[in-house]
Formats: structure tokens, C-alpha cells, sequence
């Protein structure tokens, strides 16, 4: 499902415009420029690994694997991060 939001501001610094929401997502996102796409993929996949830091089975605190009973996209609190 494509939304059709489209944020009014540039999304460079040199005023490149975001992909119109005329093009379809896959379009889009061969729109984006390299750098953002990297963005985008590091982003995910550092919550990725960082929900996959919760304590293991037999340890009171943290929060159960989605794969052993826990909520599909639930993270643990980043509090404990200084």
C-alpha cells in the first residue's frame, strides 16, 4: 500500500525534492539517493540487533524473543544506554 504523503521541504542539502508519489514504491526507492537507502538499511537493522540483545531464557529482566512468545516489534527501553 503506497501513502501519498509528501513532505513539502527538500530532502538535500542541495534541494533535491523527494520521489513524487506519482512513481510506484519500487520506483520511489531507486529514487532515493544511495546514501539514504544505506541510512534507511542501517536504521532497521540496528534495531534489529539491538532487540536481539535481550536477555536469553532463564534471566528475569528483558524482553522474550518474538520467536518464544514476545510481541513482534516491541524493543527493549534504549534507558539503560548513557
Amino acid at each position: 500500500v503506497q501513502s501519498n504523503i509528501h513532505f513539502p521541504w527538500a530532502m538535500t542539502l542541495d534541494g533535491t525534492p523527494f520521489p513524487s508519489t506519482d512513481l510506484s514504491p519500487p520506483e520511489q526507492w531507486d529514487a532515493l539517493p544511495l546514501a539514504a537507502r544505506i541510512q534507511i538499511v542501517l536504521f532497521v537493522g540496528f534495531l534489529e540487533f539491538y532487540s536481539e540483545l535481550t536477555p536469553g531464557e532463564g534471566v528475569d529482566s528483558g524482553l522474550p524473543h518474538y520467536t518464544k512468545g514476545g510481541k513482534v516489534g516491541k524493543y527493549p527501553t534504549f534507558d539503560a544506554i548513557p
